[in-house]
């Protein structure tokens, strides 16, 4: 990865909000891959949402392609039709870009809010299942992990990533502890690893498919194993007004 960051620039960047989800498509040799949009060479990308999107865009494509040894931060400003100077104004480094890119582009799914524990776990698994199984997420993080193990700096990044991806679940988990449909006492942190990683092993150590029907196996499992019950109406309503007072 690069390391000469230039020095300071002469004029501010305005900063723009984070583009959303960006679809890959299949390349020639059946992998999944991130095309960056068309550019002209050396188009001026200095500011604006569509350039900061462009360079993010091309920040992916080159990892999906090069992996974490080919990706630098000459190698994305030239899939982006952008100057090193400009990436370097927003991103100290290229470590910097990646989680930047992976961010931006994976952000964490919306908190479902049913109020009905398995079915909103269902919902966050399932969301989390197609993302392991239709788009190149998966290859993507890879080279991430790759990337943290080797750098301290990325891996405390990649942790901070990681943990605001598992808010949802932990949110629903701490909803029904609160509804009094779970124990009190529950580890939700060791709950939520126990829902996720039956899919990350399966794709990412088995590498087997996901099949629909584990999702509602591991739900089961998992709130059979922690004391689940459904709340009555009357100790619902006693948690929603002592969230309330």
């Amino acid at each position: 990865m690069d390391r000469d960051v230039p020095a300071g620039t002469t004029r501010a960047e305005v900063e723009a909000p984070r583009p959303g989800p960006i679809p890959s498509s299949p390349s020639g040799t059946g992998r999944e891959r991130i095309d960056p949009a068309p550019v002209a060479a050396r188009t001026p990308a200095t500011r604006g949402s569509r350039a900061r999107q462009r360079i993010l865009r091309a920040a992916l494509t080159v990892l999906a392609d090069e992996g974490l040894a080919g990706f630098s931060m000459e190698g994305v400003a030239r899939a982006a039709g952008a100057s090193k100077t400009t990436l370097y104004r927003r991103w100290p480094s290229a470590g910097a870009l990646l989680v930047d890119a992976m961010d931006a582009t994976f952000r964490p799914f919306p908190t479902p809010v049913t109020g009905h524990l398995p079915a909103d776990l269902a919902e966050l698994l399932t969301a989390q299942a197609d993302l392991l199984q239709h788009t190149a997420f998966p290859r993507l993080m890879a080279a991430f992990i790759d990337a943290a193990e080797r750098e301290p700096a990325l891996a405390a990044l990649h942790g901070d990533l990681t943990h605001r991806r598992r808010q949802p679940v932990l949110s629903v988990l701490a909803q029904a502890r609160d509804r009094g449909q779970i124990p009190a006492q529950t580890d939700l942190e060791l709950a939520t690893d126990l829902l996720t990683a039956p899919f990350f092993y399966r794709r990412f150590i088995a590498h087997r498919s996901i099949p629909p029907e584990l999702i509602s196996e591991v739900v089961q499992a998992v709130l059979t194993a922690i004391g689940y019950q459904e709340a009555s109406e009357d100790a619902a309503a006693t948690a929603e007004g002592g969230r309330g007072s």
